[in-house]
């Protein structure tokens, strides 16, 4: 089996055990009944995984320097100020990109 091969098999079984993993509560979930702490908990899991991802994006870690400050933050700091302003989670996508565009563009990076 060559590497495309290889590859492309790997795609397909890790959608299929995907799509079983999602199907099985779909097909499953109303013989199941969570408890009722487990459901209030996983109310949270989408916000914690969102934080898990952007958190290190917008500062990443190095052992000897620590996290490392840079125009991302920067714009996600404009970005967050324009939603929390208006309310509008386009104009957040927007604001986000243009000011990170703008101050790469003004610091030459």
């Amino acid at each position: 089996m060559d590497n495309t091969e290889y590859l492309y098999t790997a795609i397909i079984l890790l959608a299929i055990c995907t799509a079983i993993c999602r199907a099985g509560y779909f097909v499953f979930g109303h013989h199941i009944t969570l408890p009722e702490g487990l459901r209030s908990a996983l109310r949270y899991a989408p916000l914690a995984a969102l934080t898990g991802i952007v958190i290190p994006e917008l500062l990443p870690w190095h052992p000897v320097e620590g996290p490392q400050v840079d125009l991302r933050l920067l714009a996600a700091a404009i970005a967050t100020g324009v939603f929390l302003w208006t309310r509008n989670g386009f104009l957040l996508i927007v604001s986000g990109m243009a000011a990170l565009w703008i101050s790469r563009w003004v610091f030459g990076l």
